[in-house]
């Protein structure tokens, strides 16, 4: 009875998020998390800025020996909006499925512009690199993940080695939720506000970078997405896949750009295969957990 007044509120929160992109916390904090993950570390600095830091989860039981492939997880919000502590839900999942978890605020619009978002997405990585091994992850072995503009961040690391040099060695794949990879010219509004004041907007751009040698992707997209189209992850695959580089789009019908993140949770799994689509890429680019 307990769980199923529990389903209904979260079905009730889910629906809210779908018709606004508001924060997440209510949700995440009404969430039943997955067996077999543990956060293992909160609010840990990798950067000067009270914006810079992160959170890590685990395996249950993980100990440095194990070396189990890691996911950074970029979250969404317009580069505008954000926080690491409505993804709790997010880490636990990932975790309970054998991947080492980091999960990193960064600076937001208007304190910031392009490319402060994504010069801390690298900071977070490189945080990742020199210490994730004490929490059971193999720095050589990173996956990088994200929703709406984390998928935007997730994107640039992946694809432009401007930001992360000689650690983009490590990353062995990219899992983009919903994210926009081909939105120039900008329109009036966050995009505007967060890259409008760039003298070139086709730099700006996943798909001006996208070329041979990048990692392996797996876009996954809602094919009732009215925020981001899913135009934008076919467009990232075509350019990754002319360059010969291995790229899958899959399109999820009746979803939309608030549920393939909700999805990711426990009771809405049922609305797409998120996460176990995403686990089996992770583990096919980065091995097994």
């Amino acid at each position: 009875m307990k769980f199923g007044l529990a389903l209904g509120l979260l079905l009730i929160v889910a629906l809210a998020l779908s018709a606004a992109c508001s924060p997440l916390t209510t949700f995440n904090a009404l969430a039943p998390r997955d067996p077999g993950a543990d956060q293992v570390a909160q609010g840990v600095a990798y950067g000067p800025g009270e914006r810079q830091m992160l959170d890590v989860y685990a395996p249950e039981g993980a100990v440095p020996t194990i070396g189990a492939p890691v996911v950074v997880f970029f979250y969404g919000g317009s580069w505008n909006s954000g926080t690491r502590r409505g993804y709790d839900f997010v880490g636990q999942a990932l975790a309970s499925r054998g991947f080492v978890t980091v999960v990193p605020d960064y600076r937001l619009v208007p304190d910031v512009r392009y490319p402060a978002f994504v010069e801390d997405g690298a900071a977070a990585i490189r945080w990742a690199r020199a210490n994730v091994a004490q929490y059971g992850g193999d720095p050589d072995r990173i996956v990088l993940m994200g929703h709406s503009a984390g998928g935007y961040i997730a994107a640039m690391l992946a694809v432009d080695d401007r930001w992360l040099g000689a650690d983009r060695a490590a990353v062995r794949g990219l899992v983009g939720l919903a994210g926009p990879y081909d939105f120039a010219p900008f329109d009036p509004g966050a995009a505007q506000e967060a890259f409008g004041q760039w003298p070139d907007p086709a730099e700006t751009q996943p798909v001006t970078w996208a070329g041979a040698g990048d990692p392996p992707a797996l876009l996954l997209t809602g094919a009732d997405d009215q925020t981001v189209r899913p135009r934008n992850s076919h467009a990232l695959a075509q350019r990754l896949r002319a360059a010969g580089v291995l790229a899958e789009v899959r399109e999820y019908e009746g979803v939309g750009h608030i549920n393939i993140l909700l999805s990711l949770s426990r009771p809405l799994r049922g609305r797409a295969t998120t996460l176990d689509d995403a686990s089996a890429f992770i583990r096919s680019v980065a091995g097994p957990g």
